[in-house]
């Protein structure tokens, strides 16, 4: 009996398939607890009594007994891999069921032979932990929300992470988000797989929400390589038009960011600022918006921003200087890693200009746009890759100053701000905002007093205030994404 017992052990396991499983003392209902099991622990089976597996629970380290029809007993034969796989299949649609799924998945990579192994296991794997690690995010956020559900969100990334199913936690505008390391969907790309699973797999791996939020310029940018060269190695002729889309607008982020890192390489040369910054343009010009789902819509939106944070990078250099112009900047080399900017005019140079400010993101010269009666300039600063503010210098009684208008007054997260025109014989001047603000998308045009960059009017739509419509400027309408 014993020896039987112990084959069993070897070839079988019984996997909890509902949350809040008391694993007792003794084969009985009224025993004591040891231990409370979720829905995905699997156990090692013993034996049995009555109605009860005699089981030992490697997560708690303890053994005990289960109620039969809590638990499913799975054959880890070869013969049965495919059963498990088909299970599989079905857990990894099922929202809820993460940690069951994982647990059928890591049973299947027991009992299928190693060369029948693919990547779809791991594909439905990596989904599933992405999906786990969404539900810990969403429950962490909620704030007074349903303490239960919370509970079994908690337990479930217990269980995950028995499997080896790792999540890593980063915390952004006073959130924890929780992201899946990524093994399941590196073994996707290393395996066998059709296209469409290592589109997905691609997708996981290159995520914008779940960069660690403290690298370093040097491991960001080789970050965002291997992102980039990830996501072109992807075969995308063959996929729906569904996932193209998703594909071209993750490579639009990605490049917008390389064309905002690449702007801090000077030895890099403006022709690959250029490359970057015309990568990331066509990529969102080739969006079929038709074929957007309704929950890729937030993700054009935010590969918008993104684009149009570092749109300057694809114009070629303007000469940062005109000695015969009314006013312009040139620039010069601060502290390292710092650009200074001086406002000069034709009396006034390099050597002894009217305003000089320093900055340590990236200026793009351009960008810089005097009004006619030289007593002011718009100038685009990125100081981060997703964004970007206009410096406004002026002329008033005191002389000089600069002042910077920022796309919104909390912490720098996606967003930026253009000039769009200058009202001729006003103290006006237009401006263009896209930005995400506490989890919503909001985009303006503007009509701002010059004197004091205090708000006028507002619109959603340049056609809706007069103003804006007659004097935006041709060539902010020609380049901006804010009218895509």
């Amino acid at each position: 009996m014993a020896t039987t017992v112990a084959v069993a052990a070897m070839s079988a396991l019984a996997i909890v398939a509902q949350d809040q499983v008391p694993l007792r003392a003794a084969p009985r209902d009224s025993a004591p607890a040891q231990a409370m099991l979720w829905a995905g622990d699997s156990l090692e089976i013993r034996g049995e009594k009555g109605d009860y597996l005699k089981v030992y629970d490697h997560r708690h380290e303890r053994a005990g007994y289960v109620r039969m029809p809590a638990v499913r007993v799975q054959s880890l034969a070869p013969e049965k891999a495919p059963e498990l796989l088909a299970v599989l299949r079905f857990l990894r649609e099922a929202p809820g069921s993460e940690a069951l799924g994982i647990a059928y998945a890591a049973a299947y990579l027991k009992a299928a032979p190693a060369g029948s192994i693919d990547g779809e296991a791991f594909e439905a794997l990596g989904a599933m932990a992405e999906r786990l690690a969404r539900r810990g995010s969403a429950s962490q956020a909620a704030k007074g929300g349903d303490a239960t559900k919370a509970q079994a969100t908690a337990a479930h990334l217990e269980v995950a992470a028995a499997y080896g199913v790792n999540m890593v936690g980063f915390e952004r505008e006073g959130q924890v988000r929780l992201c899946y390391d990524g093994e399941a969907h590196r073994r996707v790309l290393a395996l066998p797989a059709t296209d469409a699973q290592k589109a997905q797999a691609a997708l996981a791996l290159t995520r914008h929400d779940c960069l660690p939020p403290d690298m370093t310029p040097v491991d960001r940018f080789a970050r965002d390589n291997w992102r980039a060269e990830l996501l072109d190695r992807i075969a995308a002729d063959k996929l729906p038009e569904v996932m193209r889309n998703r594909l071209r607008l993750r490579k639009a982020g990605v490049w917008a960011s390389l064309a905002y890192q690449r702007a801090r390489r000077p030895e890099l040369g403006t022709a690959a600022v250029q490359q970057a910054g015309n990568r990331a343009l066509t990529e969102l010009a080739g969006i079929d918006r038709n074929e957007l789902t309704e929950g890729d819509a937030a993700t054009y939106t935010d590969a918008a921003i993104r684009v149009g944070a570092s749109r300057w990078a694809a114009v070629s250099p303007a000469p940062t200087s005109h000695p015969s112009a009314r006013l312009s900047i040139a620039l010069s080399t601060g502290q390292p890693g710092e650009t200074c900017v001086h406002l000069v005019d034709a009396k006034h140079d390099l050597r002894k200009p009217l305003l000089t400010r320093c900055t340590y993101g990236v200026v793009w010269a351009a960008s810089a746009m005097p009004n006619a009666k030289g007593t002011a300039l718009a100038l685009a600063v990125q100081p981060l890759d997703t964004w970007r503010e206009m410096w406004v210098f002026r002329q008033n009684a005191q002389g000089w100053q600069v002042d910077v208008l920022p796309p919104a007054n909390d912490n720098p997260g996606l967003g930026y701000v253009e000039f769009a025109g200058w009202v001729p014989g006003e103290q006006q001047l237009l401006a263009a905002r896209e930005v995400r603000s506490e989890g919503r998308f909001k985009s303006s045009f503007e009509v701002i007093r010059r004197t004091t960059l205090e708000v006028e009017k507002r619109a959603d739509k340049p056609e809706s205030l007069s103003t804006f419509y007659r004097w935006q400027s041709p060539q902010w309408k020609a380049g901006t994404i804010a009218l895509r």
